[in-house]
């Protein structure tokens, strides 16, 4: 290797690390640490992303990022935990809201979709590293599954309130919802499309009008057997 090339692009890195954010350790919160890390990963991708970088565009210690968190891992864990946190404040905005409750089941997965498609499109380093930690942790997609399951019931359990469906078990509707959506939503299948240059919106009305005649006509869940 040209070394003096490699200490030219160390000491560009170095000086592109040292950012506008710089805080003392006082005011430092995991907040600043995860947009500092988000920039990086935009940057310069997360295999060359440390806390060492992290702490340096900061302006402070690696120990002091070693506070708040243990490792890079655990960084890039808390921004994948954050996206889902976004994903999972605009599901409720569907479970909140007013409206036939078929319209709201297809709004949240639509929505959903767009969020994921929107990221690979507008952040894909950041994208990469979501992908990455999702399947790593399975736990981690496991949780978040699980709450958006219940968003879902919640959804359901209004259409049962006001009529507009028939459903016996919430919970398992919900759960067939859940896995009816996945391969709309999960990160692989939304790169997967993308690069084929399919749209899944269709494909997506069309898997939700089927839900919903289901949940009109009358939903039962299978008995266990004994």
């Amino acid at each position: 290797m040209n070394f003096v090339r490699y200490n030219q692009e160390v000491g560009w890195r170095a000086k592109r690390l040292t950012t506008d954010k710089a805080v003392g350790g006082e005011r430092l919160t995991s907040e600043k640490v995860l947009d500092a890390a988000r920039d990086l990963v935009r940057r310069f991708g997360e295999e060359k992303t440390n806390v060492v970088d992290i702490a340096r565009a900061l302006g402070t210690s690696h120990t002091t990022i070693y506070r708040r968190f243990r490792s890079k891992a655990e960084v890039f864990g808390a921004m994948v935990g954050e996206a889902m946190q976004d994903e999972e404040e605009l599901a409720r905005t569907f479970v909140d809201s007013e409206g036939a409750a078929s319209e709201r089941l297809e709004g949240l997965v639509l929505a959903l979709h767009k969020r994921k498609l929107e990221r690979f499109t507008n952040d894909p380093e950041v994208y990469r590293l979501y992908r990455r930690v999702v399947d790593e942790r399975p736990g981690l997609i496991h949780d978040y599954a699980a709450r958006m399951t219940r968003l879902v019931a919640k959804i359901l359990a209004d259409g049962v309130r006001k009529k507009e469906y028939k459903i016996d078990d919430i919970d398992a509707a919900a759960e067939v919802v859940r896995d009816a959506v996945t391969v709309y939503v999960h990160p692989a299948h939304v790169e997967a499309a993308a690069k084929l240059g399919h749209r899944l919106e269709p494909a997506i009305k069309r898997m939700i009008s089927t839900l919903n005649t289901a949940f009109r006509s009358g939903f039962s869940a299978p008995r266990k057997r004994a």
